[in-house]
């Protein structure tokens, strides 16, 4: 009964959802496209081979797409015969879907979860296994896969107290959907905890830590005569501000001009989550009268040069490699923040907001170790940066202990193959 209620409010929701979609477009065109796949209606690629084994890894946005990537890169290796389809929601996590795999996969958005669309979309896919990323239950899809005899994998799992409270208040839905994921691979027994709370099966929930810890960082160098370099080389102590989100640059702005007045060769790097806000940012930071310099624009950085603004995509590793000290964006504004682990991998200290429900385990664990500082608003952060500035040991003993513990937790990915190989049996 409650599945019919869920789906009569999809169904009357669907014009507002298009509408979004639409409204999305006017900055990013790329909402415009590849709608038939979005109700179902795609074919799938010609060389799709319906007699081998599918498995089926959605991971809705550019966040879980990076979670799922060793664990991707490990199937493709243990299970070369098996073909894989990764599917998300947004164009950032198609984009970087097709930017890390390019064609060794076969990838789609994931149709809406409407019974009629997701049924077919099912049908057609025939998938043996089918892992969500994090938190992703969508009733229908569950439904039809567990009717379909699809082993579900709730992998990288989490659940914040906030989205456990929300799912309490839909308990029979949320309890029917937990009962029909045959295993749950949590990040903390505390999302574990929660799990079970709302009606998983004890005996299908598993802490394995999270796949986020399994962050690749080679030793590649900086590519030649470019910013990066010019930077790095520069002698300069340098901050980046990273992944952030609107409303949040003007407050990292503030600090960096408290940060300043200390120390008046102070470099910024300033690197937005979203492309289409790039100009917005490089504009921002005109308005506030610093000198600043693109990424798209320049290859190397004017003495002058106040504020980089990282208008590039799939550089981020680079960015980081360019800097002393790390504020980690989507933590000052409530959005839950963003990836911690690749500045702490590279041996950064790294800064936070006071939002972390995204990372609120990783940030913990940081923060336990002296490798992680949280900061309340831009007036703490102007004045934590002003201390780790003047303090090259603080930077380095903040930044071995992120690099440490990076390293010591390493086994999200054999515990996720493990679950894995007993779905495939």
């Amino acid at each position: 009964m409650y599945r019919f209620f869920y789906n009569v409010f999809f169904y009357l929701a669907l014009p507002f959802i298009v509408g979004k979609l639409l409204w999305r477009s006017r900055k990013t065109p790329a909402y415009r496209q590849r709608w038939s796949e979005r109700f179902g209606l795609a074919p799938l690629p010609d060389d799709f081979d319906a007699a081998k084994t599918t498995l089926w890894i959605h991971a809705v946005s550019v966040g879980e797409t990076v979670a799922a990537v060793p664990l991707a890169r490990q199937l493709q290796v243990s299970y070369p015969d098996v073909q894989i389809m990764i599917t998300t929601m947004t164009v950032t996590g198609s984009d970087r879907v097709s930017a890390l795999f390019g064609d060794s996969v076969y990838h789609s958005y994931i149709p809406y979860d409407l019974s009629a669309v997701i049924r077919r979309f099912i049908r057609r896919l025939n998938p043996a296994v089918l892992i969500l990323m994090e938190t992703e239950m969508w009733p229908n899809t569950i439904h039809y896969c567990h009717h379909q005899g699809v082993k579900i994998i709730l992998g990288n799992a989490r659940l914040s107290e906030k989205s456990a409270r929300g799912y309490s208040k839909i308990s029979a839905l949320s309890g029917d959907m937990l009962a029909k994921i045959d295993y749950i691979a949590a990040q903390s027994q505390a999302d574990a905890q929660r799990f079970v709370e709302l009606g998983a099966n004890p005996e299908a929930v598993a802490v394995t830590g999270s796949l986020k810890f399994n962050v690749r960082i080679d030793a590649a160098e900086l590519p030649p005569n470019s910013i990066f370099n010019s930077v790095r080389n520069s002698d300069r102590t340098v901050l980046i501000a990273a992944s952030t989100r609107d409303g949040e640059e003007d407050k990292i702005l503030t600090a960096f001009a408290c940060c300043l007045q200390s120390e008046p060769s102070l470099l910024l790097l300033l690197v937005p989550r979203h492309p289409e806000r790039f100009d917005q940012v490089a504009r921002l930071c005109q308005e506030r009268g610093l000198r600043v310099a693109r990424r798209s624009e320049q290859d190397s950085a004017l003495d002058v040069t106040q504020v980089v603004v990282g208008d590039s995509m799939g550089e981020m590793l680079n960015y980081y490699r360019s800097a002393n000290i790390a504020f980690v964006g989507g933590s000052l504004v409530n959005t839950g923040c963003q990836n911690v682990l690749e500045p702490a991998a590279l041996g950064l200290p790294v800064i936070v907001g006071p939002s972390q429900f995204n990372f609120a385990n990783i940030c913990s664990l940081l923060e336990q170790v002296g490798a992680l500082r949280t900061v309340r608003d831009e007036f703490e952060l102007a004045e934590f940066l002003t201390e780790l500035i003047s303090d090259r040991n603080a930077r380095e003993r903040m930044g071995a202990a992120g690099k440490k513990l990076v390293q010591e937790n390493q086994n999200a990915l054999p515990l996720m193959m493990t679950i894995v190989e007993q779905a495939l049996k």
